[in-house]
């Protein structure tokens, strides 16, 4: 009977450690690496500490490994560029989305597997371009929306504003870009810079435009937006995990 106490206390402390969220930061570059990434992946670790799930970061795409992402309930690509995954790595990474795994993607997300078409319609678009880094207006679309509720009305912030090309259909749009408030703008009034859409397989796909800037990381609305856009997927109607 002495112990049960403690055998307790290892079963609950040890279902507390499982339960806990997992989040998976992808940085791998096969093209222009931005020096963002550092302190994108410090701000994600730190809202973990604080919020109650763990990240986990590599830039090594040998994760994407069935066995590997059993336990992630949320990918996140953070300012990757290129053709980062292998055939066998796509498929991974695929089986994973349709087992109801989540996906966040920051920026240059977008600039990041052209020849892959089904990631495309993942993401929800492609990077086309971009002008030089400014300030411009962005448009709160869906108040109501966790993600962008905290934002005001209209937006003012500088960051490195991509034109986009197949813009998906199917995306709920979050936040527009007003092209113009800046030179360089190639959507017209349809020029959204966060969205996201179901999976169809239980998950949720989201993507922001922001992140170019190392201090695009320090500003307390784009945290608390990565922070609500994080907690989105990692709600239970959304996760991997029953």
């Amino acid at each position: 009977m002495r112990l049960l106490f403690p055998v307790l206390i290892l079963i609950l402390f040890y279902g507390q450690i499982t339960a806990q969220k997992q989040v998976l930061v992808f940085h791998e570059t096969q093209g222009y690496y931005h020096k963002s990434i550092p302190k994108g992946i410090k701000t994600i670790r730190n809202l973990g500490k604080q919020h109650d799930f763990e990240v986990l970061s590599t830039d090594d795409s040998n994760i994407f490994i069935k066995d590997r992402m059993e336990d992630i309930d949320l990918v996140i690509f953070l300012n990757t560029t290129g053709d980062v995954l292998n055939m066998r790595e796509q498929m991974a990474f695929k089986d994973y989305i349709q087992a109801g795994g989540n996906f966040f993607g920051i920026h240059s997300a977008a600039d990041t597997e052209y020849e892959w078409a089904w990631y495309g319609k993942l993401v929800g678009a492609y990077f086309k371009n971009h002008p030089p880094p400014g300030r411009a207006k962005i448009k709160l679309v869906n108040k109501d929306n966790p993600m962008v509720s905290h934002l005001p009305e209209t937006w003012v912030r500088t960051d490195e504003w991509y034109n986009y090309y197949n813009l998906q259909d199917d995306i709920e749009v979050l936040l527009n870009l007003e092209e113009s408030s800046y030179k360089g703008g190639e959507n017209g009034d349809f020029h959204p810079i966060a969205w996201y859409k179901e999976t169809g397989y239980g998950g949720v796909s989201i993507y922001t435009g922001g992140g170019h800037t190392a201090k695009s990381f320090t500003e307390a609305l784009f945290r608390e937006h990565l922070l609500r856009s994080i907690l989105f997927a990692l709600k239970s109607e959304h996760s991997i995990k029953p």
